[in-house]
């Protein structure tokens, strides 16, 4: 990932507070939405991308009729666990928590392991899984790192990581080539039939 556009991207978040206070507002959610699902759910809570109020997004080329909105408290709300992968950037092993991938597509309406799951964070990176492979892998969406949440600019709000160290295909993997599925400053989810 090219930290200096994530960091470019990151200043442009305080300019458009007011329009993601609307945006909350609109979805029913409490405070700014953080995560935002679209595709293959059932279970909506806001209408189709609005390219004003939705403008990092409409920019990225992201288009949808019907999402998902979780601000932090919805997410908080769900059952939350504990993972310590060693992650790439210091080479250490670090307490990350957060609700299942797994528990955040049930809330979405999302069952089975068929399709795929776009995931997109702030700088436009957007790697991409199977809906098998983040329930495989035990994917987290994870808001704390290291018992503290994790701020707008470093890793989060939100990162999509699971635990490589448990598992042997991945552990056998040099710790940086583990996590090129894992977009940390997470913000939105493709679900893809």
């Amino acid at each position: 990932m090219d930290k200096r556009n994530f960091l470019a991207a990151a200043a442009l978040v305080p300019a458009a507070w007011p329009t993601l206070v609307r945006s909350a507002v609109e979805a029913g959610t409490r405070s700014p939405a953080l995560l935002t699902v679209t595709g293959a759910i059932s279970n909506v809570n806001r209408g189709p991308l609005d390219s004003v109020t939705d403008l990092m997004m409409a920019k990225q080329k992201v288009a949808f009729q019907k999402a998902h909105a979780f601000d932090f408290a919805m997410l908080a709300a769900l059952p939350a666990v504990t993972i310590r992968p060693t992650i790439e950037y210091d080479q250490k092993p670090h307490a990350l928590r957060g609700p299942l991938m797994a528990d955040v597509l049930k809330a979405c309406g999302v069952t089975g392991d068929a399709g795929k799951l776009a995931m997109r964070a702030v700088d436009g990176y957007s790697p991409t899984i199977s809906v098998a492979d983040a329930r495989k892998y035990r994917f987290i969406v994870a808001t704390h790192l290291d018992g503290k949440t994790m701020p707008l600019g470093g890793l989060g709000p939100l990162w999509a990581i699971y635990d490589a160290d448990r598992f042997p295909d991945m552990a056998a993997k040099p710790v940086d080539q583990r996590f090129a599925q894992c977009p940390w400053a997470l913000y939105h989810i493709d679900v893809q039939a």
